[in-house]
């Protein structure tokens, strides 16, 4: 994993500089040849031979600056923004420090509208290089390149935690080979698509036939002893070992420090929205869903009218779901299946295509034809809609159980219903119906705890791709 991540480097670096060059050429065309801005007077003109030694100085100036600002210390979990700051504040500075050298050394030629066309190529150019670089690097590791193969010790709350983040942050680069746990029952089974390989004791074993590259340990810190004999097991096959501390347990969103002259207080605040959360997220939804129903009314008087002339049967399925706290309410639908479709689902429960207490089927024998099309790009859930408004349910949020599912759930299931359900969530945009229920759940309580307006704003627009391609949808 080392190499590979050297050779993103030097492959990242060396397309930088080459990129450096073009975007100076580019700026030269702009400058002199098309004259986008201010035309150049006969007299002015020079031509690019002159400037390519210019282009190769500022070329060195800014790989210097930008391995200076660690810009090649290629880390799967640097986001595209860090790098963005620091190819534009780098970039900046490798143009002032050409200005110096143009300042001191006084040529005879010299344009300051191409060293700002220059910054701009520049910039857009190595930017552009790293979104693609990232699409290919997300092809490589969807076939189990150039991924960190990680092993969880602990199948506890904390081991569940660090699960559903690396569930939900695939761009991290993790691959989970698997989990132990102390507890030789708990190291069995699943956890979802995560498989238990047994107790503490096969460590050894696990890291020399599943090659892990990381150890990311989660016992609890009164376990001191056996986690430093795991941290040394690690030494002795070169694994990296990482410890996820007792007070970091808790996400550091739910960490509060107040100060009491001068000592330091932590507070740990509940997993739920705080007031201010509440007011933002309600906001969004009423102006997105009040739109949303204008927009979509002509488009639902054409399902409505197609569902009533193609069976027999009212135009809304209506269903009791359980929302936030455990509260339960009517969820509205179109109808989709044929009359009597729920009387039929305990004698279709064997053939659940999901784990779990949930219950889905690819081809649904209830549906109708009306119903299939509709189900397989969402349509049937715009009534949903009416939900968002009457404040029910939210845009974005874990999806609404039925009573009977809840029944069901383990006891870390049940954190799911600390909020309001939504209408499209985060396990929907990750693999909807082909996740099981257990990563359904793991990702609905990562988007619990790092909720932000914007993560909202995400989810949405991803909606929008998987409900045109039907991915995962049944």
């Amino acid at each position: 994993m080392k190499k590979f991540r050297q050779k993103v480097a030097f492959f990242t670096a060396l397309a930088d500089f080459l990129l450096i060059n073009v975007a100076f050429a580019l700026a030269y065309w702009v400058r002199y040849e098309l004259e986008w801005i201010k035309p150049v007077a006969e007299a002015h003109y020079v031509p690019y031979r002159f400037y390519f030694p210019f282009s190769l100085i500022l070329s060195f100036l800014l790989m210097l600056t930008y391995v200076v600002q660690k810009l090649y210390d290629y880390e799967p979990k640097k986001s595209f923004s860090d790098e963005f700051t620091t190819i534009f504040t780098g970039t900046a500075t490798g143009i002032l420090l050409l200005v110096a050298i143009f300042f001191f050394y006084r040529p005879l030629f010299y344009s300051r509208l191409l060293l700002i066309y220059a910054f701009a190529f520049i910039v857009f150019l190595l930017s552009l290089i790293r979104v693609l670089r990232n699409i290919v690097l997300g092809m490589l590791r969807k076939r189990g390149i150039g991924v960190t193969r990680v092993l969880i010790v602990g199948a506890g709350d904390i081991g569940r935690k660090v699960l559903r983040n690396l569930l939900a942050q695939p761009h991290l680069g993790y691959h989970v080979v698997g989990f132990v746990d102390d507890n030789p029952e708990k190291g069995q089974g699943y956890i979802g698509r995560f498989k238990g390989l047994g107790g503490i004791e096969k460590i050894p074993q696990i890291l020399q036939d599943e090659a892990v590259d990381e150890v990311i340990v989660t016992l609890p810190w009164m376990y001191h002893r056996k986690i430093l004999s795991i941290v040394e097991q690690c030494e002795r096959y070169n694994v990296k070992a990482k410890i996820v501390p007792d007070l970091f347990q808790i996400s550091l969103s739910q960490i509060e420090v107040d100060d009491l002259s001068g000592l330091p207080l932590i507070s740990i605040r509940p997993v739920a929205f705080r007031r201010w959360e509440k007011l933002v997220k309600r906001a969004m939804d009423l102006v997105i869903a009040s739109v949303a129903l204008i927009i979509f009314s002509p488009l639902m008087l054409i399902i409505a009218l197609a569902i009533k002339l193609d069976s027999p049967g009212p135009v809304f399925f209506k269903q009791v779901r359980v929302g936030k706290g455990g509260k339960e309410f009517v969820m509205y639908k179109f109808r989709s299946m044929r009359g009597g479709a729920e009387e039929e689902q305990e004698r279709l429960r064997e053939l659940s295509e999901v784990d779990g207490p949930i219950f889905k089927i690819k081809n649904d024998p209830r549906c109708t034809r009306v119903g299939r099309i509709i189900r397989r790009l969402s349509l049937d859930e715009l009534p949903q809609l009416y939900n968002v408004l009457k404040g029910e349910m939210s845009l974005v949020g874990p999806r609404p159980p039925l009573p009977s599912e809840v029944a069901q759930y383990k006891e870390w299931h049940k954190k799911r219903l600390a909020v309001s359900p939504g209408m499209t969530g985060l396990w929907q945009v990750s693999g909807r119906s082909l996740l099981s229920f257990d990563e359904m759940v793991l990702l609905d309580l990562y988007y619990i705890e790092n909720w932000s307006p914007l993560l909202d704003i995400k989810i949405l627009i991803r909606t929008i791709p998987k409900v045109l391609i039907g991915e995962g949808a049944y």
